[in-house]
Protein backbone atom coordinates (compact mmCIF):
# COMPACT_ATOMS: atom_id res chain seq x y z
CA UNK A 1 0.00 0.00 0.00
CA UNK A 2 1.24 3.81 -0.49
CA UNK A 3 -1.78 5.86 0.97
CA UNK A 4 -1.27 6.68 4.29
CA UNK A 5 2.50 5.29 4.26
CA UNK A 6 5.84 5.91 4.78
CA UNK A 7 9.19 4.17 4.07
CA UNK A 8 12.35 4.92 5.98
CA UNK A 9 15.06 5.36 3.43
CA UNK A 10 18.56 4.01 5.09
CA UNK A 11 20.39 4.70 1.46
CA UNK A 12 20.21 8.30 2.69
CA UNK A 13 22.28 10.46 4.49
CA UNK A 14 21.93 13.23 6.18
CA UNK A 15 25.12 16.45 6.12
CA UNK A 16 24.53 20.12 7.97
CA UNK A 17 26.00 23.26 6.56
CA UNK A 18 25.56 25.73 9.14
CA UNK A 19 27.66 29.42 9.74
CA UNK A 20 26.99 32.84 8.32
CA UNK A 21 28.19 32.01 5.11
CA UNK A 22 26.25 29.02 4.21
CA UNK A 23 24.42 30.23 1.81
CA UNK A 24 26.73 32.26 -0.51
CA UNK A 25 29.27 28.89 -0.18
CA UNK A 26 26.43 26.80 -1.59
CA UNK A 27 24.89 29.49 -3.99
CA UNK A 28 28.17 29.53 -5.79
CA UNK A 29 28.51 25.91 -5.96
CA UNK A 30 25.22 23.67 -6.69
CA UNK A 31 23.06 23.97 -9.61
CA UNK A 32 20.07 25.56 -7.85
CA UNK A 33 19.21 28.44 -6.07
CA UNK A 34 19.74 28.26 -2.40
CA UNK A 35 18.41 31.59 -1.50
CA UNK A 36 14.99 30.27 -1.96
CA UNK A 37 15.91 27.48 0.44
CA UNK A 38 14.50 27.55 4.00
CA UNK A 39 12.10 26.60 6.85
CA UNK A 40 9.20 26.04 4.65
CA UNK A 41 10.64 25.44 1.69
CA UNK A 42 12.97 22.93 0.11
CA UNK A 43 15.00 22.45 -3.43
CA UNK A 44 16.71 19.85 -5.25
CA UNK A 45 20.56 20.69 -6.41
CA UNK A 46 23.14 18.93 -8.28
CA UNK A 47 26.96 19.84 -7.61
CA UNK A 48 28.85 18.66 -10.70
CA UNK A 49 32.25 19.13 -12.31
CA UNK A 50 34.08 21.61 -13.83
CA UNK A 51 33.24 20.33 -16.99
CA UNK A 52 29.43 20.15 -16.07
CA UNK A 53 29.25 16.72 -15.61
CA UNK A 54 26.79 15.25 -12.43
CA UNK A 55 29.05 14.08 -9.54
CA UNK A 56 25.95 14.24 -6.75
CA UNK A 57 22.22 15.68 -5.95
CA UNK A 58 20.56 15.89 -2.61
CA UNK A 59 17.78 17.51 -1.53
CA UNK A 60 18.21 20.87 0.62
CA UNK A 61 16.10 22.47 3.51
CA UNK A 62 16.86 24.40 6.36
CA UNK A 63 16.44 23.07 10.03
CA UNK A 64 17.02 24.97 13.06
CA UNK A 65 18.86 27.45 11.09
CA UNK A 66 21.15 25.25 9.46
CA UNK A 67 21.20 23.82 5.71
CA UNK A 68 20.55 20.18 5.64
CA UNK A 69 21.15 18.07 2.72
CA UNK A 70 19.22 14.59 1.78
CA UNK A 71 22.13 12.74 0.25
CA UNK A 72 23.40 9.30 -1.02
CA UNK A 73 24.51 8.04 2.65
CA UNK A 74 26.97 5.64 0.43
CA UNK A 75 28.40 8.52 -1.08
CA UNK A 76 28.26 10.86 1.53
CA UNK A 77 32.13 10.88 2.65
CA UNK A 78 32.57 11.58 -1.04
CA UNK A 79 30.00 14.89 -1.07
CA UNK A 80 31.50 16.15 2.27
CA UNK A 81 34.99 15.79 1.08
CA UNK A 82 34.10 17.98 -1.86
CA UNK A 83 32.41 20.62 -0.24
CA UNK A 84 35.79 20.86 2.07
CA UNK A 85 37.62 21.52 -1.01
CA UNK A 86 35.62 24.24 -1.72
CA UNK A 87 35.18 25.96 2.00
CA UNK A 88 38.52 27.87 1.96
CA UNK A 89 38.18 30.75 4.10
CA UNK A 90 34.50 30.34 3.98
CA UNK A 91 32.51 31.03 7.70
CA UNK A 92 31.15 27.37 7.47
CA UNK A 93 30.74 24.27 9.88
CA UNK A 94 30.04 20.88 7.70
CA UNK A 95 28.51 17.93 9.62
CA UNK A 96 27.78 14.58 8.75
CA UNK A 97 24.62 14.26 10.91
CA UNK A 98 23.67 10.31 9.65
CA UNK A 99 23.57 8.61 13.01
CA UNK A 100 20.85 11.21 14.80
CA UNK A 101 18.99 11.75 11.64
CA UNK A 102 16.86 9.34 9.28
CA UNK A 103 14.89 10.31 6.34
CA UNK A 104 12.22 8.87 4.86
CA UNK A 105 9.93 8.85 1.78
CA UNK A 106 5.68 9.65 2.29
CA UNK A 107 4.60 8.71 -1.40
CA UNK A 108 1.76 9.99 -3.12
CA UNK A 109 -0.17 12.86 -2.85
CA UNK A 110 -2.47 12.10 -1.02
CA UNK A 111 -0.54 11.82 2.14
CA UNK A 112 0.54 15.59 1.70
CA UNK A 113 -3.00 16.65 3.46
CA UNK A 114 -2.26 13.72 6.71
CA UNK A 115 1.15 16.15 7.10
CA UNK A 116 -0.33 18.85 6.87
CA UNK A 117 1.25 20.13 3.55
CA UNK A 118 -0.14 21.74 0.27
CA UNK A 119 0.55 20.27 -3.13
CA UNK A 120 3.15 22.47 -4.17
CA UNK A 121 6.80 21.26 -4.72
CA UNK A 122 8.68 22.14 -2.09
CA UNK A 123 6.64 23.38 0.26
CA UNK A 124 7.88 22.28 3.66
CA UNK A 125 7.67 22.58 7.73
CA UNK A 126 8.95 21.90 10.62
CA UNK A 127 8.39 18.80 12.58
CA UNK A 128 9.78 17.14 15.53
CA UNK A 129 13.00 18.70 15.65
CA UNK A 130 13.71 18.27 11.79
CA UNK A 131 11.21 18.90 8.79
CA UNK A 132 8.65 17.42 6.61
CA UNK A 133 8.17 18.64 2.71
CA UNK A 134 6.92 18.05 -0.48
CA UNK A 135 9.54 16.86 -3.09
CA UNK A 136 10.63 19.94 -4.87
CA UNK A 137 10.93 17.77 -7.61
CA UNK A 138 7.60 16.31 -8.80
CA UNK A 139 4.64 16.45 -5.83
CA UNK A 140 2.85 13.05 -7.33
CA UNK A 141 5.67 11.54 -5.82
CA UNK A 142 4.63 12.65 -2.48
CA UNK A 143 6.57 14.12 0.64
CA UNK A 144 10.03 13.54 2.45
CA UNK A 145 11.22 13.40 5.74
CA UNK A 146 14.08 14.59 7.80
CA UNK A 147 13.68 13.78 11.34
CA UNK A 148 15.50 12.52 14.55
CA UNK A 149 15.67 8.84 14.70
CA UNK A 150 13.82 8.17 17.47
CA UNK A 151 11.41 10.54 16.39
CA UNK A 152 10.67 9.24 12.94
CA UNK A 153 7.71 6.63 13.65
CA UNK A 154 6.50 8.44 16.58
CA UNK A 155 6.09 11.87 14.36
CA UNK A 156 4.78 10.00 11.61
CA UNK A 157 2.76 7.80 13.20
CA UNK A 158 0.81 10.77 15.06
CA UNK A 159 -0.26 12.37 11.36
CA UNK A 160 -2.05 8.59 10.55
CA UNK A 161 1.03 7.05 8.68
CA UNK A 162 2.46 3.23 9.05
CA UNK A 163 5.30 1.75 7.69
CA UNK A 164 4.81 1.07 4.20
CA UNK A 165 5.81 -0.99 1.58
CA UNK A 166 9.36 -0.01 -0.27
CA UNK A 167 8.58 -1.83 -3.77
CA UNK A 168 5.49 0.30 -4.36
CA UNK A 169 7.53 3.38 -3.40
CA UNK A 170 9.89 1.95 -6.15
CA UNK A 171 7.14 1.47 -8.47
CA UNK A 172 5.75 4.49 -8.04
CA UNK A 173 9.30 6.50 -8.61
CA UNK A 174 9.70 4.58 -12.13
CA UNK A 175 6.50 4.98 -13.09
CA UNK A 176 7.11 8.74 -12.60
CA UNK A 177 10.47 8.91 -14.44
CA UNK A 178 12.43 10.18 -11.21
CA UNK A 179 16.24 8.91 -11.41
CA UNK A 180 17.74 7.98 -7.62
CA UNK A 181 21.15 9.51 -7.81
CA UNK A 182 24.17 7.49 -9.19
CA UNK A 183 21.85 4.56 -9.62
CA UNK A 184 20.37 6.31 -12.82
CA UNK A 185 23.07 9.31 -13.55
CA UNK A 186 26.68 7.96 -14.19
CA UNK A 187 29.11 9.77 -12.07
CA UNK A 188 31.59 12.28 -13.68
CA UNK A 189 29.65 11.51 -17.02
CA UNK A 190 26.01 12.34 -16.72
CA UNK A 191 24.37 15.27 -17.85
CA UNK A 192 21.93 16.66 -15.50
CA UNK A 193 19.88 17.65 -18.80
CA UNK A 194 19.36 14.67 -20.23
CA UNK A 195 18.08 13.06 -16.79
CA UNK A 196 15.11 15.81 -16.47
CA UNK A 197 16.70 18.51 -13.91
CA UNK A 198 15.49 21.18 -15.93
CA UNK A 199 11.67 19.87 -15.73
CA UNK A 200 11.62 18.33 -12.12
CA UNK A 201 13.14 21.91 -11.21
CA UNK A 202 16.72 20.99 -10.38
CA UNK A 203 18.00 23.74 -12.26
CA UNK A 204 18.01 27.40 -11.98
CA UNK A 205 18.58 29.85 -14.37
CA UNK A 206 18.75 32.92 -13.23
CA UNK A 207 21.09 32.52 -10.08
CA UNK A 208 24.34 33.28 -11.45
CA UNK A 209 27.68 31.42 -11.67
CA UNK A 210 28.33 27.51 -10.00
CA UNK A 211 30.47 24.95 -10.73
CA UNK A 212 29.31 23.00 -14.56
CA UNK A 213 27.07 26.27 -14.81
CA UNK A 214 28.67 27.36 -18.81
CA UNK A 215 28.41 23.84 -20.38
CA UNK A 216 25.04 23.04 -18.61
CA UNK A 217 23.89 26.68 -20.25
CA UNK A 218 25.36 26.29 -23.15
CA UNK A 219 23.58 22.67 -23.57
CA UNK A 220 20.43 24.18 -23.27
CA UNK A 221 20.59 27.26 -25.52
CA UNK A 222 22.44 25.47 -28.01
CA UNK A 223 19.37 22.45 -27.99
CA UNK A 224 22.48 20.18 -27.40
CA UNK A 225 20.69 16.86 -25.88
CA UNK A 226 19.99 14.15 -28.14
CA UNK A 227 19.26 11.81 -24.89
CA UNK A 228 16.91 11.05 -22.82
CA UNK A 229 16.43 9.02 -19.14
CA UNK A 230 12.88 7.64 -20.01
CA UNK A 231 10.80 5.09 -17.75
CA UNK A 232 10.18 1.99 -19.38
CA UNK A 233 7.89 -0.44 -19.57
CA UNK A 234 9.84 -4.29 -19.47
CA UNK A 235 8.09 -7.13 -21.39
CA UNK A 236 10.93 -9.83 -19.89
CA UNK A 237 13.43 -10.14 -17.01
CA UNK A 238 14.96 -7.15 -16.00
CA UNK A 239 18.05 -6.05 -17.82
CA UNK A 240 20.63 -5.20 -15.39
CA UNK A 241 21.99 -1.35 -15.17
CA UNK A 242 24.11 -0.67 -18.02
CA UNK A 243 22.83 -3.21 -20.00
CA UNK A 244 22.17 -1.81 -23.76
CA UNK A 245 19.69 -0.93 -25.58
CA UNK A 246 19.11 -1.96 -28.98
CA UNK A 247 17.25 -0.86 -32.22
CA UNK A 248 17.42 -3.92 -34.47
CA UNK A 249 21.15 -4.00 -34.73
CA UNK A 250 21.83 -0.17 -33.58
CA UNK A 251 22.44 0.94 -30.53
CA UNK A 252 19.73 3.00 -28.82
CA UNK A 253 20.49 3.88 -25.32
CA UNK A 254 21.20 2.16 -22.19
CA UNK A 255 19.61 1.18 -18.89
CA UNK A 256 19.21 2.22 -15.89
CA UNK A 257 17.51 0.74 -12.57
CA UNK A 258 14.62 -1.34 -12.75
CA UNK A 259 12.23 -3.40 -10.89
CA UNK A 260 8.75 -5.15 -11.07
CA UNK A 261 8.25 -4.58 -15.12
CA UNK A 262 9.54 -0.84 -14.64
CA UNK A 263 12.85 0.37 -15.27
CA UNK A 264 14.28 3.86 -16.51
CA UNK A 265 16.73 3.70 -19.64
CA UNK A 266 18.74 6.75 -21.11
CA UNK A 267 17.90 6.32 -24.74
CA UNK A 268 18.82 8.53 -27.85
CA UNK A 269 16.33 10.50 -29.04
CA UNK A 270 16.27 9.50 -32.74
CA UNK A 271 15.50 5.99 -31.95
CA UNK A 272 12.39 6.77 -29.66
CA UNK A 273 10.95 9.08 -32.74
CA UNK A 274 11.96 5.67 -34.91
CA UNK A 275 9.89 3.62 -32.83
CA UNK A 276 6.61 5.65 -33.07
CA UNK A 277 6.69 6.33 -36.51
CA UNK A 278 7.66 2.71 -37.64
CA UNK A 279 6.84 0.60 -34.96
CA UNK A 280 9.19 -2.20 -33.98
CA UNK A 281 10.78 -2.67 -30.60
CA UNK A 282 13.92 -1.78 -28.38
CA UNK A 283 15.33 -4.42 -26.54
CA UNK A 284 17.68 -4.89 -23.73
CA UNK A 285 19.21 -8.57 -23.08
CA UNK A 286 15.97 -10.97 -23.43
CA UNK A 287 13.37 -8.24 -22.68
CA UNK A 288 11.55 -5.99 -24.91
CA UNK A 289 11.43 -2.21 -23.97
CA UNK A 290 7.96 0.05 -24.54
CA UNK A 291 9.03 3.90 -23.62
CA UNK A 292 6.18 5.59 -21.11
CA UNK A 293 6.89 8.86 -21.35
CA UNK A 294 5.94 10.58 -18.32
CA UNK A 295 3.54 14.07 -18.57
CA UNK A 296 6.24 15.98 -16.55
CA UNK A 297 8.68 15.40 -19.45
CA UNK A 298 9.60 18.05 -22.34
CA UNK A 299 10.47 16.62 -25.78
Amino acid sequence: MIERSYVELPERGVLVVSGPDTRAFLQGLVSNDVMRAGPDRAIHAALLTAQGRYLHDFFVIEIADSLHLDCEAARREDLLKRLKLYKLRSKVTLEDATDRLAVAAIPGEAALAALGLGPEPGAGKAMAGGAVFVDPRLAAIGARAILPRDQLAPALGACGLQPGDRAAYESLRLKLGLPDGSRDLEVERSILLENGFDELNGVDWKKGCYVGQELTARTKYRGLIKKRLLPVLIDGPAPAPGTTVTYGEQEAGEMRSAADGLGLALLRLEFVDKLEAEGGALAAGAAKLTPAKPDWLRL
